[in-house]
Formats: structure tokens, C-alpha cells, sequence
């Protein structure tokens, strides 16, 4: 008897196996990128574009404190913890989905005793069996489970760009912070120069070769740098206050813009814009438009009948003793059909309302890739534009310190009054100032673009 109720739920088993591959889900087919190939315009065909690796980004960065610093954010940063946390509970989300997809076992053991009549009897019983396990013959149970595992997926692309973005802020950080140096040494320098301009002034203005307007005009210059450098200094802490909440804990360390073009590689401007399907983002969007799918063969599975399992199979006896002779053997077997019949439009609202989720999706989709290309593309321009800034303000940098230079000979020989040669300070320090800002932007676009192409 148990081997015949056996031979049953096995049979029962192999069909629904056999039965699960039927999906009544839609097959994904990506939607076409609402963009040209490359970031000039040019369409598909025109100008072939070659593919240049991406660099990851430890070979990316080359400075090795900026490196350890992003080691240390991707251990310590307590967003992307966050964030890989929702990608572990999603995951525990799938698998629990996803179990639903093979029968469940389990084993019951009980042992009751009543008395009636003034006589106690005693009842003992042993089965192991599977409760309510639906046989999926319309992939409703597959859908579910493939619409979770397509989340999980979503969410874990979700994680990956958390992490770019950490590497992109803490980078962006570092850089700032190296400007905000870069700065404060830069006014630093000015000031002990109009210190000293300053003492020699005072001496000029004792033996009346100076007026009391260019002892004033001394004064004024270093009060400004003074100023100036407090204002400095507070940027300098906050940047630095910055690099640590992202790092997640205190760094000691201190690095000077000694280098600034050394901090990282060369990224490709010759791409094609396809590699953006790389990006995490946009692969988190293709994921939750293969679970708005995936949810739709569930809901057309709705519509049909639903069938569920139920079977024991076991050993029930008076006696404990006696419990596992051929007489005690027990089997139960009740199959479940449950058809819809009469809902009010339930199932077909719920179809639309997801046919409607899944063209919100393929939207969500192409606005992704959109956004997308309009960042690198406003990227290249900014790296390339930077770049090209920075040589300009570099020789104008070397022409107005040579003009300096010559103002403060033509004032000391007496050829030029004193504001002419102040005008010459106010202009070299300008340039200056102006030169390291845009190298900073510069070093900043060559981050962002790199992030925007994903990351590596």
C-alpha cells in the first residue's frame, strides 16, 4: 500500500516537472537604444568606432594614497554597507521564492491519548509527506521565481553602482582636497611675500622714500592675504572632513598637490556608445523590465486552473511497539483543483496594471540610456575643453609671473609707480588661483567620465 501511494506522488512529481515548462510569460527583447553609436552624432555605420577596454579602477588610479583611501571606503563607508545589505536581503527574498518551485518534505510525529468510557486509549503516529505543493503547469511559480531572481539581479547592479559612485566621490574628494591645499600654500606663499614687502615699506616710509598711500596699500595687501588664508584653511578642513566621512573613519595622512597629472590614467574618447549597456544602472533597469515580464506570465497563469498536492504516507498504530508493522502502514493522497471563475475583473486589472508596470519599465529603460549618453557626452567636452584650458591659463601662469618680475624692477629703479607693480601681484595671483581651480575641474571631469562610461 505505501509503495502504491509512493508510485502516486511520484508520478504526480515527474508530470508537474515535465508540465513546468510552460511559461506563459513574454519573451524579452531589449528595447532599442534611443541614441546614436558614438558621441558625435553619427549614426550606426558612418563612423565605425573602435572598442577600447575600460580600465578597472585600481589600474585606473594611479596615486597610491588614493588608492588605499578607496580600499578603505569600501570596507568602512556605511551607505554601501547599506547597500550590499539590501542586495543580501533581496537575495534571501529570491531564494525564498524560488523554493516554492519543488515540494517541501516534511516529517510529523505525534501521539495522542484519550479516555472514554472509563477506558484510555492511546494512538501513535509517523508520516512524512508534502503539503499543498502546486503542480506549475502554466509557470506560474516559475514567473514568480524568475520575476524575484530579476530583482535580486536589479538590486545587485544597483550595489555594483553604489560602489562606482563611492570610488567616484571619494576620487572627487581627494582632488578637492588637493586644490583646497594647492590654494592654501599658494595664498600661504603670498602672504609671507607681502609680509616682507610690508616690513620694507615701513623701512622706506622712515627715510621718506615711501608715501604713507603705498604704507597703506602694503597694509591692505596683507590684511587681504590674511584673510584670504583663513578662508582657505576652512576649505581645507572641510574637504578633508569630506574625505573622511566617505573613507568611514580618521585619516592622518596629507598629501599636497604635488602631482596632479599623475593621479590617473588615460580614458578612450574613440567609443562606441554601446559600452553604456555595461553600465550598472542601465543593467539594473533591463533587470527590472525582465521582471515586469516574468510577472506578466504569472498573471496570464492566473486565468487557468491551479492544482495542489497534498500526500502522507507513514504508519499509525495503538501501540508504540507496534508501530512500524505492515498493518500500521497509513498513505493519504488529496489533490486540489482550484478554478477561477467569477472575480470581477480581478486577474485581467491585475494583467494590465502590469502590462502598463512593464511599459513603464522599457521607458525607465530608455530614459537610463539617455541620461546616460548626455553625461559622457557632456563629460568628454568638459575633459577636453579643461584640458585644453589648462595649457592656456598655464602660459598665461609663466607670462604673468615674467611680468612681475619686470614691474617689480621697473618700481624698484623707480621707472614705475607703486600701483603699477601692485596690479602686476593682484594679476600673478589671479592666474595662479585660477590655474589650480581648473586643474582641479580638469582632474574632476576625467573622474566623472570615467564614471560615467561605468566604471571600469
Amino acid at each position: 500500500m505505501i509503495q502504491k501511494a509512493k508510485s502516486t506522488v511520484s508520478l504526480f512529481l515527474v508530470l508537474s516537472l515535465i508540465l513546468t515548462g510552460c511559461s506563459l510569460a513574454p519573451p524579452h527583447v531589449r528595447p532599442t537604444a534611443p541614441i546614436p553609436q558614438d558621441w558625435n552624432g553619427s549614426r550606426p555605420g558612418e563612423h565605425p568606432t573602435t572598442q577600447p577596454e575600460i580600465l578597472p579602477w585600481h589600474q585606473f588610479i594611479l596615486d597610491s594614497e588614493l588608492k588605499e583611501l578607496i580600499q578603505t571606503a569600501l570596507e568602512e563607508n556605511r551607505n554601501l554597507r547599506l547597500a550590499m545589505l539590501k542586495v543580501a536581503s533581496l537575495k534571501a527574498r529570491y531564494r525564498i521564492q524560488d523554493s516554492e518551485r519543488l515540494p517541501t518534505l516534511a516529517l510529523d510525529g505525534s501521539t495522542d491519548r484519550s479516555r472514554s468510557d472509563g477506558e484510555t486509549s492511546d494512538n501513535h503516529t509517523l508520516s512524512l509527506g508534502i503539503s499543498g505543493f502546486e503542480l506549475d503547469f502554466w509557470g506560474r511559480v516559475q514567473n514568480l521565481s524568475q520575476a524575484a531572481l530579476q530583482e535580486y539581479l536589479a538590486t545587485r547592479a544597483a550595489g555594483n553602482m553604489a560602489r562606482i559612485t563611492l570610488i567616484s566621490e571619494v576620487c572627487q574628494a581627494y582632488i578637492r582636497r588637493m586644490g583646497a591645499k594647492a590654494q592654501y600654500d599658494l595664498i600661504l606663499a603670498t602672504l609671507k611675500s607681502r609680509e616682507t614687502a610690508l616690513e620694507i615699506m615701513v623701512q622706506r616710509r622712515l627715510f621718506g622714500t615711501a608715501s604713507d598711500l603705498d604704507y597703506q596699500e602694503a597694509l591692505s595687501l596683507r590684511e587681504q592675504a590674511r584673510a584670504s588664508l583663513e578662508a582657505m584653511a576652512r576649505q581645507v578642513a572641510q574637504a578633508n572632513n569630506a574625505l573622511d566621512l566617505l573613507v568611514g573613519k580618521k585619516q592622518n595622512t596629507f598629501r599636497t598637490a604635488a602631482a596632479p597629472n599623475q593621479l590617473f590614467a588615460h580614458v578612450p574618447a574613440n567609443l562606441s556608445s554601446t559600452i553604456l549597456l555595461q553600465r550598472p544602472d542601465i543593467m539594473a533597469a533591463e533587470h527590472r523590465l525582465m521582471a515586469r515580464n516574468a510577472e506578466i506570465g504569472a498573471a496570464r497563469a492566473a486565468f487557468f486552473p491551479r492544482i495542489t498536492l497534498t500526500t502522507q504516507t507513514g504508519f499509525s498504530n495503538a501501540q508504540l511497539s507496534d508501530l512500524f508493522q505492515s498493518d500500521s502502514a497509513t498513505w493519504q493522497f488529496m489533490p486540489r483543483l482550484t478554478l477561477p471563475i467569477f472575480n470581477h475583473g480581478k486577474l485581467k486589472a491585475s494583467l494590465n496594471l502590469i502590462k502598463v508596470r512593464k511599459d513603464m519599465a522599457i521607458v525607465e529603460y530608455e530614459k537610463a540610456i539617455q541620461e546616460a549618453f548626455r553625461q559622457v557626452a557632456d563629460n568628454l567636452i568638459a575633459q577636453e575643453t579643461l584640458k585644453r584650458e589648462e595649457t592656456h591659463l598655464t602660459q598665461l601662469v609663466h607670462a604673468s609671473a615674467r611680468s612681475l618680475n619686470l614691474a617689480k624692477l621697473r618700481y624698484e629703479q623707480g621707472i614705475d609707480n607703486h600701483l603699477r607693480y601692485l596690479d602686476a601681484q593682484r594679476a600673478d595671483l589671479a592666474n595662479q588661483t585660477r590655474l589650480i581651480q581648473i586643474r582641479t575641474q580638469h582632474q574632476m571631469a576625467i573622474v566623472k567620465l570615467f564614471t560615467s562610461l561605468g566604471g571600469g
